[in-house]
């Protein structure tokens, strides 16, 4: 069976249960569902239970069931790391096996900060790992009256970039961020991105980041199948920050989206209309707002938001249509720092013409780059086994 369109959705960080090398990351016994239900007591999670979630992992208020509706499974990372770059890079097809830079403990080499603030004008505060929302609270005030220009870094390879938007228009932080995307393409300094944070707001209100975020990603390593999908006259859709994540590599059409509901809606009218190819979705609000923040109740609110918006996008889709939903990476909310989790991610493909059921384990996230590529007949990368055949 081949499917006119894919819906493949990317559930940001939601991760099933440690790897076998999660020590090397220091990740052991990390289980990002399981253990946001048993820190809040239970999910509610009907249409994922159906479709053979609870199969996969233990999850508090979501069973497993003896005929799931999906074909599931879960799969390894291959790649080495558990970051968004290297997870998605992995799901379309590439294998990374020399890991970002990050300069979470260390804050940016002073040389490089020097050759920013010269090539800008603007002087730099913060320098150090951060969650965005508390620099925003420390420094915000400041940057206000001086106009320079929050730095900061977190557990992934990022140069993040934060400024008030009526201090620093958005062109100028752009520019800025060019710019430091330029300097950080140096290997001593390489990233994998430059994030412009822009933000509003005042020391009495508080303040809030805008949806004016933009990132400036390497290119991937190599070809894709966004590529190779775009290559033949398929249609390539991102919706959230995938057009980013693969720096506009093989991306036909954009919607940016302000929260995981919106990103539903995006994906609910897209479906509504006409394309032949692939919707690429990612939902960031699972990894962003509550697995860096460690907020296990947030992140459970979430994951049952995206439940319900499911069930609203299921009677949208036609017979021709596979679903696929996933994740890029862990990020327990009741583990130790605040960093992403080396974890098994789920693998869940729908149609309503197919009988569920369960799939192998997957070696790695490529399975879904192999998938993709035998359903529209375009070359295969070096990673992965289609699960196309064996599907039920």
């Amino acid at each position: 069976m081949k499917f006119k369109r894919v819906f493949l959705i990317v559930m940001d960080s939601v991760g099933i249960g440690a790897l076998p090398d999660a020590a090397k990351f220091g990740d052991e016994d990390a289980n990002t569902l399981s253990h946001i239900a048993q820190a809040t007591g239970g999910i509610h999670l009907p249409l994922l239970g159906s479709f053979g979630l609870g199969n996969l992992t233990d999850i508090q208020g979501v069973p497993p069931v003896d005929k799931p509706r999906a074909n599931v499974g879960k799969m390894k990372e291959l790649s080495n790391g558990k970051d968004t770059m290297t997870g998605h890079w992995e799901i379309m097809g590439l294998r990374t096996a020399i890991p970002f830079q990050t300069f979470t403990d260390t804050g940016f080499p002073d040389a490089l900060l020097q050759e920013l603030t010269a090539k800008t004008g603007r002087k730099i505060i913060g320098n150090k790992a951060a969650s965005g929302t508390e620099i925003l609270t420390e420094l915000g005030p400041r940057q206000m009256q001086t106009g320079e220009l929050i730095v900061y870094t977190s557990a992934d390879s990022v140069l993040q970039i934060a400024a008030h938007e009526e201090i620093i228009p958005l062109s100028e932080l752009y520019s800025i961020c060019k710019i430091a995307r330029k300097l950080t393409l140096r290997d001593e300094w390489k990233v994998g991105r430059v994030i412009a944070r822009p933000y509003v707001g005042d020391p009495v209100n508080g303040f809030r980041r805008t949806p004016n975020r933009h990132d400036y990603a390497l290119d991937p390593s190599g070809k894709t199948v966004l590529n190779w999908l775009a290559e033949h006259q398929y249609d390539v859709i991102s919706v959230g920050k995938i057009r980013d994540i693969f720096n506009g590599s093989g991306i036909t059409d954009h919607h940016g989206i302000v929260s995981n509901h919106h990103g539903m809606e995006t994906t609910m009218a897209i479906a509504q209309g006409d394309f032949t190819g692939l919707c690429f979705v990612n939902l960031v609000d699972f990894d962003a707002m509550y697995g860096h923040r460690r907020d296990p109740h947030g992140y459970r609110a979430a994951l049952e938001e995206f439940d319900r918006d499911l069930e609203t996008l299921l009677p949208v889709l036609n017979d021709e249509d596979l679903l696929i939903i996933t994740a890029d990476h862990g990020n327990d909310p009741t583990f130790r720092g605040s960093d992403h989790t080396r974890e098994y991610v789920p693998f869940l493909l729908f149609n309503r013409l197919l009988n569920g059921g369960m799939l192998p384990e997957s070696e790695t996230f490529a399975d879904i780059a192999a998938t993709i590529a035998e359903n529209f007949n375009v070359p295969q990368t070096k990673y992965g086994q289609s699960r196309l055949r064996i599907l039920r």
